[in-house]
């Protein structure tokens, strides 16, 4: 079984994990989740047709500036839309912090980017960076989350450190995946490039994982602004 295959069975089961989580989680009742989760399941399938039409490679269509666009797009709608829809922004309230902390522990396919590196096929500092990165945030993902849920003390200072970090390593690996791949931003010249992170199954990591997990970690932030983290 080579490693596309495997990444494609590890990335589409991540993203239904983190697709039940939060629908089962924003939906106040059945219908609601169904329609959270096939809204999350339509992007997913949007990915998928733009990563097998190679739509965002750079040599045959949008390239970086394309996925740059296809990870800050979703960002920007997913947070316009919870602050906007008063259901979600009833939903949001409800949700438990300990939650939104503890979906993050699909971050563990970090090791995937360490796999890769070390096949030759994704560079450094970019694979490393976002490979180790990923792992530290997955593997602490559920001790954070048992934290929160049991509210001890040092929950609050915890929960903070830990977002900050996942929210870095998340900026950190579409910055270095930027410059590391060919087009007008490209500041890294070592090869390979990052290219292959715009078809299948890569696509799934900047196209529809890291921007969810991105915008998670901005709610997670609301929560501690509003000192309440629970």
């Amino acid at each position: 079984m080579n490693t596309d295959l495997i990444g494609c069975i590890e990335l589409t089961a991540s993203a239904a994990i983190v697709i039940a989580a939060l629908s089962s989680a924003f939906g106040s009742n059945a219908l609601g989740r169904v329609r959270i989760a096939a809204g999350l399941s339509a992007w997913f399938v949007i990915v998928v047709v733009l990563g097998a039409t190679r739509a965002l490679y750079y040599k045959s269509g949008l390239g970086m500036p394309g996925l740059g666009l296809a990870v800050a797009l979703p960002i920007a709608v997913l947070c316009l839309v919870v602050a906007r829809v008063k259901s979600l922004r009833e939903a949001f309230q409800r949700v438990p912090t300990w939650l939104l902390v503890g979906v993050h522990i699909v971050r563990l396919l970090g090791i995937s980017f360490i796999i890769l590196y070390a096949a030759h096929r994704l560079p450094a500092p970019f694979a490393p960076v976002a490979g180790w990165g990923d792992i530290f945030v997955g593997a602490t993902a559920l001790p954070v989350a048992w934290l929160v849920y049991r509210r001890l003390a040092n929950a609050r200072p915890i929960l903070w450190s830990w977002s900050v970090i996942g929210l870095a390593d998340l900026i950190a690996a579409v910055g270095l995946g930027a410059t590391s791949s060919p087009g007008p931003a490209r500041l890294i010249f070592t090869e390979p490039s990052s290219a292959m992170m715009t078809t299948l199954p890569w696509l799934l990591i900047p196209g529809f994982l890291v921007p969810l997990l991105l915008t998670v970690h901005i709610g997670i932030f609301v929560r501690l602004a509003k000192r309440d983290a629970g």
